[in-house]
């Protein structure tokens, strides 16, 4: 096992990784051999991407394992037990094993027994949340039944990594959109060189161009592609490969898009990738509008119970009382059919985001781009035809 000072270089290199514009599973891949170096594990990584307006799971990679189990979904929005992603992405730590939550003594526990027929022990869940903190992802390890217990130097690594694996995640995302877009709003992908031109361009990019304030500022590049090129190619010249420029600024239409600039290194010449993408990665307001034709203040509380917000921290979060958070929640019960905030949750996931899990597993094997976010309503059954 990696010491404490030979782990340094690995996060370095996670810092890397994060900046080169790449699709998601092969930055996945990329992670996989870096941790299993500093953190030896059972089989592969399990790596989940969340919707970071709600917490829920929208993809799963897990190198060996082409589908994620039915029954482990279920028990993940129904059951009852510990551990679980929303609890453990929450939590300050933003990271813990089955151990830990169990007092040491994980038997009682029906995920314990599920890992164990899976051949997998001591389960330990890392959150994946940016600096600026948002939470793309999560990443599941385990260990084989007898090994040594996951050690506080293993845990401080994995939350070390994870503000990168978040950011390379959440850039990986947009790279495979902006290569394979189907939305008018999917992000757009440029590659300038030093000398201003333009050396390639992804299908939405234009529209982006278009939308983007000052579009007739410098080289005929927006004014803000500019300013987060120039400080990549910056970076690129300062040999800091890692470091990624960033902006959001408005787009004209009341909206926000955020822009990356991650240098990259060819032969003979320096380049900077711009990738521009909607600021806002909530997806989950005009879902449940057009889906159950919920109030705006009903989408917020939705939203705030998807995070496993209570009712309290409701409350203080959209300054309303405790009981007119309960009458949100009680006329969101009968606009959507359920009994309990559970249900809600669960009937949301396996109704937009499940069919985005098995969509994205189909997406996985054929080589095509994860999406992020929940299916929109209508779509759920097309999906699950592809």
């Amino acid at each position: 096992m990696a010491s404490g000072s030979g782990r340094m270089p690995a996060v370095d290199e996670f810092a890397r990784l994060s900046a080169t514009p790449t699709d998601l599973v092969t930055f996945w891949r990329s992670c996989t051999g870096i941790i299993a170096e500093a953190v030896p594990h059972y089989w592969t990584p399990c790596f989940f991407t969340l919707d970071p307006a709600t917490l829920l799971v929208t993809s799963h990679f897990h190198e060996g394992l082409d589908e994620f189990p039915a029954e482990a979904l279920a028990h993940e929005y129904y059951g009852d037990d510990v551990n679980k992603l929303v609890d453990v992405v929450r939590s300050s730590a933003g990271i813990s094993t089955l151990h830990e939550a169990t007092d040491g003594d994980p038997s009682g526990s029906p995920r314990y027994r599920f890992n164990m027929s899976m051949g997998g022990d001591q389960e330990l869940i890392s959150r994946l949340r940016t600096k600026r903190g948002d939470t793309w992802g999560a990443v599941s390890l385990y260990r084989e039944p007898g090994a040594p217990l996951f050690t506080a130097a293993d845990k401080a690594f994995l939350q070390a990594i994870g503000p990168h694996m978040a950011a390379g995640a959440q850039r990986a995302m947009a790279f495979g959109e902006a290569e394979d877009p189907d939305t008018s709003d999917a992000p757009g992908l440029l590659v300038i060189d030093d000398t201003w031109k333009v050396r390639s361009t992804t299908p939405s990019a234009q529209a982006w161009l278009e939308r983007l304030s000052g579009a007739e500022a410098s080289h005929e590049l927006p004014a803000a592609v500019v300013a987060v090129a120039a400080q990549g190619l910056q970076n690129g010249r300062d040999g800091d490969a890692a470091a990624v420029a960033f902006s959001r600024v408005p787009v004209g239409d009341g909206t926000w898009a955020l822009l990356h600039g991650a240098p990259l290194h060819g032969e003979d010449e320096r380049r900077v990738a711009v990738i521009i993408e909607p600021a806002h990665p909530a997806r989950i307001h005009p879902l449940l509008m057009a889906a159950y034709g919920l109030t705006e203040r009903e989408q917020d509380v939705v939203r705030l119970v998807l995070t496993g917000a209570s009712t309290a921290e409701i409350s203080a979060s959209l300054y309303i009382s405790g009981l007119t958070v309960q009458n949100h929640l009680k006329s969101v019960f009968e606009k959507t059919g359920v009994r309990s905030r559970r249900d809600l949750v669960g009937k949301i996931f396996f109704t937009h985001y499940e069919p985005r899990v098995r969509d994205n597993e189909k997406r996985v094997l054929r080589g095509a781009a994860v999406r992020g976010g929940p299916i929109p309503p209508g779509d759920a059954a097309a999906a699950r035809r592809l």
